[in-house]
């Protein structure tokens, strides 16, 4: 009898263990709402049951001010964006900032590159400055991602840009955010990916895209392809299954296009059914 309740008890804690990643929203699914009324959104966010969002911009409002609307709706920003050139020559003023509004992470979304694709000699500056950035943001108690968006994905080598991204930079100063829309959009495979980096990636934007959306490699497609979680052609549910088992920290709602207002309590409701 012992042991089958011991059994049962383990069963338990492994289900939990793997339950670990948080849902939220990355705030700039709502940001045409957030010009017209910010605490109408902040409390739109709230209503919805969301508790945890990336960041980083007051849209306006004084940031004491957004902060103080955060807690009365009991929002926590876990993460917020940083711009490549802040990282390589601001990284105090980002601490700052990323401990102002209380978050763990600090997330690029962006690699400056002159054509349609990073080139290894821009991966490589890239390298430089992220581990840099990386390391003085982990004195700070910060972690640092990057956010890939598509061009990153040419041929090199044996693998692609990405992968050397990935390979050179040190896991103990920079980790990853994958978009699971633009590891699709070039042609890749969210899942695929997560498997062959396990733990690399700290962080997760879930998106899905309309079937039939043509791809690109430029990190550019139309916003009206975001549909609602779990009617496109990425497999949401099972990227939310690996990610679970890999602890990835927070997987975050991004719906950029005209309707998030309407897509986001939808969307929410899928993930929430996700075992």
């Amino acid at each position: 009898m012992k042991k089958v309740t011991l059994i049962a008890l383990l069963v338990v804690v492994s289900s939990f263990a793997i339950s670990q990643s948080q849902f939220g929203i990355q705030l700039y699914s709502l940001r045409d709402q957030f010009k017209k009324d910010i605490p109408g959104t902040l409390a739109f966010i709230q209503k919805t049951g969301i508790r945890y969002v990336e960041g980083g911009d007051s849209y306006g409002m004084p940031g004491p001010e957004f902060r103080n609307l955060l807690a009365k709706n009991k929002i926590s920003v876990v993460s917020i964006g940083a711009d490549y050139n802040e990282l390589d020559t601001s990284i105090a003023a980002v601490a700052e900032k990323a401990k102002a509004y209380g978050a763990k992470f600090v997330v690029c979304f962006w690699i400056p590159h002159k054509g349609e694709q990073l080139t290894k000699e821009e991966a490589d500056k890239a390298i430089l400055v992220f581990n840099k950035a990386g390391k003085q943001l982990a004195a700070k108690g910060l972690k640092l991602c990057y956010h890939p968006h598509g061009f990153e994905f040419d041929k090199i080598g044996e693998g692609t840009v990405f992968d050397y991204l990935l390979k050179k930079s040190n896991p103990a100063y920079i980790n990853f955010e994958m978009d699971v829309f633009w590891i699709k959009q070039p042609g890749q495979d969210p899942v695929t990916l997560l498997k062959k980096y396990p733990g690399r990636f700290k962080l997760m934007h879930l998106k899905d895209r309309a079937k039939g959306t043509p791809g690109s490699v430029n990190g550019q497609a139309d916003v009206e392809s975001n549909c609602t979680l779990g009617i496109g052609d990425i497999d949401i549910a099972e990227i939310v299954r690996i990610g679970r088992k890999q602890k990835v920290a927070y997987m975050f709602i991004e719906d950029e296009s005209s309707r998030s207002v309407e897509q986001v309590p939808v969307s929410w409701a899928f993930l929430k059914s996700i075992r």
